[in-house]
């Protein structure tokens, strides 16, 4: 084994370096990973162009690959060994406070980076903590024995893998906070990694009509859509989505709306509030805007909607999104439409911010792939 690992490195406001770093050791309780693709999302073109800390921070938050080391006791307590390709969790919790009791680890103080500066999860923490390597873009990723792993089923790829967490996220925001299931209408706005996923949990699940929402621009997006199995979709620059959406639905709205709209204003908000059925229907929003002064509270109260949070996933969510892969019943591999190397990263997350003109919906990181 190389005793060197090689790593891009975020060293300020959309600048990265490639770095080497020494090849962790890991004890009976650890682990390393060799990662074969790091995902890449909207968090990480945020983060990356503005982030939280000046600290060195190689990152990453969407990791698969195959242990290539593995301590005694990690073995024993993961259920995974040397040689098996899993997916890790950005998570790095506690497991002993009450939100890691009730399996709810993604809301553990220890790997909140919101409230806690010294907090563990990979693609946010600093290289300079123990272990170094806490982010995908990196050869190797170092797994305490808090690590949450997975073990990928025979026959999905390293790079069908690599849309785990936008697939789990989709479950999650689907499923659990918007209630989705047999029978369901759903409005879906966005059609991102994140938008597309929630068709496919929404299908999954049993809706029986799914409306997807997106501009010109989106035609091949939306085309997909379709094909991952979407009842219907407007271009809301060439038609009245509401009047659509009404249309749809026999005038009486849609149980749930799934806003994946991050950065686009208060319309989509207006439009899914509209959208809604009379009684007690669903939003499910990523929360983006830092205010809101207009907000229609009345009408949210009067019709008695319930507005929820989009926020990570569970456990559960991640096995099913893997179930799902396994599967082969949608053409997923659709979505991965990049694949960059480390020498690469720069421009991965430009692409995946439109600033190349490129049309990216989930862009993998190779950090073994010829660096450029």
């Amino acid at each position: 084994m190389v005793d060197r690992v090689l790593a891009a490195v975020r060293t300020g406001p959309g600048r990265t370096e490639l770095c080497e770093f020494p090849m962790p050791d890991p004890d009976e309780d650890s682990a390393l990973l060799e990662v074969e693709v790091a995902g890449i999302c909207g968090t990480d073109v945020k983060m990356y162009a503005t982030p939280p800390t000046a600290a060195p921070v190689i990152m990453g938050h969407e990791n698969a690959g195959v242990i290539s080391r593995a301590g005694r006791r990690f073995t024993e307590r993961k259920g995974v060994g040397e040689g098996d390709r899993v997916f890790v969790e950005h998570y790095v919790g506690c497991f002993h406070c009450e939100w890691c009791h009730a399996g709810e680890y993604r809301h553990c103080a220890l790997t909140d980076w919101r409230t806690n500066p010294d907090a563990r999860r990979y693609g946010y923490t600093s290289a300079d903590n123990p272990g170094r390597l806490w982010g995908g873009f990196a050869q190797y990723m170092y797994l305490p024995w808090n690590a949450v792993v997975h073990k990928v089923p025979d026959g999905v790829s390293a790079e069908l893998a690599g849309l785990v967490t936008p697939l789990s996220n989709g479950i999650e925001w689907a499923l659990r906070a918007g209630r989705v299931g047999h029978g369901s209408t759903v409005l879906v706005q966005g059609p991102g990694q994140q938008g597309l996923s929630q068709v496919v949990a929404a299908k999954q699940a049993g809706a029986s009509l799914i409306i997807v929402t997106g501009t010109a621009r989106d035609a091949a997006r939306l085309a997909l859509a379709e094909e991952l199995g979407a009842d219907a979709v407007i271009d809301v620059e060439r038609e009245d989505p509401l009047a659509r959406v009404l249309q749809l639905t026999g005038g009486r709205g849609v149980d749930t709306v799934l806003d994946c709209t991050s950065g686009a204003g208060t319309a989509p908000l207006l439009l899914g509030i509209d959208a809604l059925r009379r009684r007690e229907g669903i939003m499910v929003t990523q929360g983006e805007l830092a205010a809101f002064p207009d907000f229609p509270l009345k009408k949210l109260t009067e019709k008695a909607i319930t507005l929820a949070s989009a926020r990570g996933h569970g456990y559960r969510a991640v096995e099913l999104a893997l179930g799902v892969l396994a599967s082969g019943r949608f053409p997923l591999e659709r979505l991965a439409t990049h694949t960059f190397g480390l020498g690469q990263v720069d421009h991965a997350i430009r692409t995946l911010a439109g600033e190349t003109g490129e049309d990216a919906i989930h862009i993998s990181l190779s950090p073994w792939k010829e660096q450029a």
